[in-house]
């Protein structure tokens, strides 16, 4: 089965461990802005157990559908899977804040170390682009990635983004919905 974005499932339990490894080993944790990082530090320690696992997903899973008292955007997460096996995720901001609009934008995704330049990154990105459009109804699309990140730009590129500047280390791309895919 090919890969796909899926709500987030206990069922990847034992992929989605190794892939967090990977991102540990590969310093994830330390870098500024990112969701990710910060699930690292906060939820690693509690991973490992099911208990602690199916409170994370539980967390995850569920979109959080207003702000909530600490200014926290509403996001939905998808992780992609393939075969039952984690390879990465796809983080939906629902809207921006100032730093969002600056740092992080609209989408964030991330593949798995041990599953990159393989064309993860760009199909992953571009089936989430129909759920921030249509499902969520997010038009246009906000993608940000470091300026030193050209595999990155170029992911984001191929997925119809459009460049509009740097602020600090940050390159900003927006993304139109495609005017053909108005009645879906």
């Amino acid at each position: 089965m090919p890969p796909q974005l899926i709500a987030p499932t206990v069922a990847v339990h034992a992929s989605f461990l190794a892939a967090m490894a990977e991102f540990r080993a590969d310093g994830t944790e330390h870098v500024p802005h990112s969701g990710l990082a910060r699930e690292l530090r906060t939820w690693a320690d509690r991973w490992p157990t099911a208990e602690g696992f199916a409170a994370y997903v539980g967390t995850v899973g569920d979109a959080a559908p207003e702000e909530r008292a600490d200014g926290v955007v509403p996001v939905t997460t998808r992780w992609w899977v393939a075969d039952g096996v984690y390879l990465g995720r796809v983080t939906f901001r629902h809207r921006l804040t100032d730093e969002l609009l600056h740092y992080g934008g609209h989408i964030g995704y991330a593949v798995r170390p041990g599953a990159r330049r393989r064309g993860h990154a760009t199909a992953m990105l571009r089936a989430a682009l129909p759920v921030a459009h249509h499902e969520l109804g997010i038009d246009p699309v906000l993608v940000t990635c470091d300026d030193t990140n050209t595999g990155s730009r170029k992911v984001i590129e191929s997925c119809g983004g459009i460049f509009e500047d740097q602020r600090d280390e940050k390159l900003r791309f927006w993304i139109h919905a495609p005017a053909n895919a108005a009645g879906r």
